[in-house]
This record gives structure tokens, C-alpha cells and sequence, in this order.
């Protein structure tokens, strides 16, 4: 229990530096994608409101919308934003691929970018009016599709090769850098870790170190008191109701204490499993019949819906025991003239035995997640009349966990209850 409380404590706070992480990093990547975007989009919608060129340019062969803004005015001295710069004209590398209005190329212009050619640009043209989109990118090429007065439309390409690839090795840089700080932090927080649980560690081997030594203990006076109870009885006779419940509270503090002696082991893991393959439906069938007498005897009816044999793995004396208990408490707590059916199911890789029983009272979904808690009880005020004090759900619990398997329990009606053990199918 203690190792895997630490490997939980590792595992959270790595999952919470990773957070960080992506959040952090992933916000300044998102951040720097975004300004790529932007600034491309402003470059763009200042060529396409200037014909295809900086207003500062002078050229002939489009009709614009927009006049060319005086030189004076453009060169304000906003030397923060490179947008507004009238450097821009010289900084930026784009080329223009004009269409008329039934789609044909009529024009390309390619003198401010020499990596790409006229047929090479036509061909760009035309895949991005095939998209159908009107901005995006074309590789590492930002695109914007306008119209034109006579119908026709211009495709303009800004070349963001550059920025893309500031970003990506920004990227790069943040990916590598978070696995190395997990890395490095991860292993921190391993070796804190045994100093954290430390505390936690003595604290629960002492709780069962105690359960353990009191249990042995109390053995031997419950022994000594059962049997001078015996003697009494052979004395006063076995109708004396006094010694009669002597026994039978004996009786019950030392299930009780094997039971605590047991789940102490049991959270050691010092069970030996034993895997091999065997009949589940076999096992079912067995051990309801074992409580069937029981049943009948309060008008309860068990009733088996598993038709065929279904074939596992695993340790069956430990698949038994949780059955078992789970039968036995089906039975305790079904009122009188209740149903108890049992079926198995297989889904996927898994196996399912359910096991679902009438209650007597509506249960409160807020209870049922402490149902497997140790000594928690749904029904406290009637538990003591039918002898249970609240340990073999969680004996059950922790014996499925330690054969690799999963118990819980589901409200399946207004006064319905069902447990469901989730076994590795074979």
C-alpha cells in the first residue's frame, strides 16, 4: 500500500509539473503561432488594398481601391511595428498570381521573391482558388484571395518561411526542454517522495502491527471464555439464554478478529496466488446453492441467470472467497420475500460476475461510495441483529485489487442493489 501510495504521489506531481508546463510553454507557442498569423494577415491586407503592392510603390497594370498613401504619412516613425515600416516593402518577399473572372491566369508577378518561379506560381494560384478557401497557408506561403472590379481575382503569397521557422524551432526548443525538466524533476520528486511517505509509512505499520498483535491476543481469552461457556452450558443446560448469547457474541468477536487479522495480511500482499485456469460459472452455481437452504428458510429466492460455462484464469480460491462474501451479504440484507440473482457476462477482454439483491430501504447514492469502507455499514440500525459489523465488503474489495480485478457497486432500482466484480478474462 505504501509503494503504490508513493508511486501515486510521484505520478500527481509530475502530471501537475506537466501541466504547468504545457500550459505555460504551450500559451507562448500558441502566442508566437498567432503573431505569426496576425502580422502575415496585415502584411497581406495591405497589398490586397493596394493592388498587390506597398503603397509606397508605384505601379501599373491593377486597379485599385485604394490610392497609395502619401510617403510622409506612411513613414510616421513607428519604428515598434514593422508592419507600419515603410522597410516593409523591402523586408517582405511575396509574389501575386492574377485570375480573370472565369478562373483563367491572366498575369503573375514574381519580382519580389526568387525562389519561386511563374509556372510555379501559377500553379500555386490555381490549387489555392481550387480550395475554395480565401486565407490560409500554401506550405510556408500566408495566402489572401481578393476580387477585383472586372470579376476577376488575385491571389497574393507572402513568403512567412522565416517566422514559421523561428517558430517551430521555438517549438522544438519548448518540447525538449519540458522533457528534460520533467525529467530532472521527476527524479526530485522520487527522492523526496520516500521522505514525504515516511510519516504515512510508520503510521500505517504501526496501525497493523497493532491489528496484528491484538488480534493474536485477543484470540486466547475468546478461546478461554468459549470454552468455560461450554462448561457453563453442560452445567445450567443449552437452554440457558444467558450463557447461549456468551457464545454467540465469542463466536462473533473472533470472525471479527480472524477478519482483521486477514485484511492485514492482506494489504501486505502475503497471500500466495495460485493461477490456473477454471470454471467460473461452476464456482457460481456451487456456492449459491450453499446458500440456498439459507435463502428459503426467510422465503428469499436466489436465482441463477448464467446459462453456459465460462472458462478463466486465475487464483479460484481467491475468486471464491469474494464470491462467497458477496453472496453471503446478498442474502443478510435482502428482506424477507426479496429476490437474489446472480449472472455472468462477457464483455470485450473482460468478464463479468454481477451479483444484485431487493433492499429493504431506498439506499442514498451519497452512501454508496463508503460502502466498501471497513466497519462502514448502509444500515446500521438493523446490522446488529444480523451479526455483520462492516468487513467483508472491504475484504472482498481488497482481494479482488490484489488478484488484478475490480469490485463496485450500483443502485439498480428504487430498493436495488448490485455489486459487480470485473474479472481479467483469459
Amino acid at each position: 500500500m505504501i509503494k503504490k501510495l508513493r508511486i501515486k504521489f510521484v505520478l500527481t506531481s509530475m502530471i501537475s509539473v506537466l501541466a504547468v508546463l504545457i500550459i505555460l510553454l504551450g500559451g507562448i507557442n500558441l502566442s508566437n503561432y498567432i503573431k505569426v498569423v496576425s502580422d502575415s494577415d496585415k502584411v497581406l491586407d495591405l497589398l490586397a488594398s493596394n493592388g498587390g503592392m506597398f503603397p509606397m510603390e508605384k505601379k501599373e497594370g491593377f486597379e485599385t481601391d485604394v490610392m497609395p498613401e502619401d510617403r510622409d504619412t506612411f513613414n510616421d516613425g513607428r519604428r515598434d511595428n514593422r508592419i507600419y515600416s515603410p522597410e516593409i516593402a523591402f523586408e517582405t518577399r511575396f509574389f501575386t498570381v492574377l485570375f480573370d473572372e472565369n478562373g483563367n491566369c491572366i498575369k503573375t508577378d514574381v519580382g519580389k521573391i526568387s525562389a519561386v518561379s511563374e509556372s510555379l506560381a501559377e500553379e500555386y494560384g490555381d490549387n489555392v482558388l481550387q480550395s475554395g478557401k480565401n486565407k490560409g497557408f500554401y506550405g510556408d506561403y500566408r495566402y489572401i484571395v481578393t476580387e477585383l472590379k472586372d470579376g476577376g481575382r488575385m491571389v497574393i503569397f507572402c513568403d512567412r518561411g522565416p517566422g514559421l521557422a523561428n517558430f517551430r524551432s521555438f517549438r522544438n526548443n519548448s518540447i525538449v526542454f519540458s522533457v528534460i525538466i520533467l525529467v530532472i524533476v521527476g527524479a526530485i520528486i522520487f527522492i523526496i517522495s520516500g521522505r514525504v511517505v515516511k510519516p504515512v509509512a510508520e503510521a500505517y505499520e504501526k496501525q497493523k502491527r497493532f491489528i496484528s498483535d491484538a488480534g493474536h491476543e485477543i484470540k486466547t481469552p475468546l478461546a478461554i471464555i468459549s470454552a468455560d461457556a461450554d462448561v457453563l452450558m453442560m452445567d445450567a443446560g443449552e437452554d440457558n439464554e444467558w450463557i447461549a448469547d456468551i457464545k454467540k457474541q465469542t463466536k462473533r468477536l473472533s470472525k471479527m478478529t480472524n477478519d482483521l487479522i486477514r485484511l492485514s495480511k492482506l494489504d501486505e500482499g502475503r497471500e500466495e496466488l495460485e493461477e490456473a485456469d477454471y470454471n467460473l460459472t461452476d464456482a457460481v452455481l456451487d456456492i449459491t446453492d450453499s446458500f440456498k437452504s439459507m435463502a428459503e428458510r426467510d422465503n428469499k429466492k436466489i436465482i441463477n441467470n448464467q446459462s453456459e460455462d465460462v472458462i478463466i484464469k486465475g487464483d479460484e480460491k481467491s475468486i471464491r472467497a469474494i464470491i462467497t462474501i458477496l453472496t453471503d451479504n446478498a442474502v443478510k440484507y435482502c428482506p424477507e420475500g426479496g429476490t437474489i440473482s446472480t449472472d455472468i457476462i462477457k464483455e470485450n477482454k473482460k468478464v463479468k460476475f454481477i451479483i444484485e439483491n431487493d433492499t429493504l430501504d431506498v439506499i442514498d447514492k451519497n452512501r454508496l461510495p463508503h460502502i466498501f469502507d471497513r466497519f462502514y455499514r448502509l444500515d446500521e440500525s438493523r446490522n446488529s441483529d444480523l451479526g455483520g459489523y462492516g468487513l467483508g465488503l472491504s475484504i472482498a474489495k481488497t482481494i479482488a485489487g490484489n488478484n488484478g480485478a475490480s469490485l463496485t457497486a450500483k443502485i439498480t432500482g428504487d430498493k436495488k442493489i448490485a455489486f459487480i466484480l470485473t474479472l481479467p478474462g483469459k
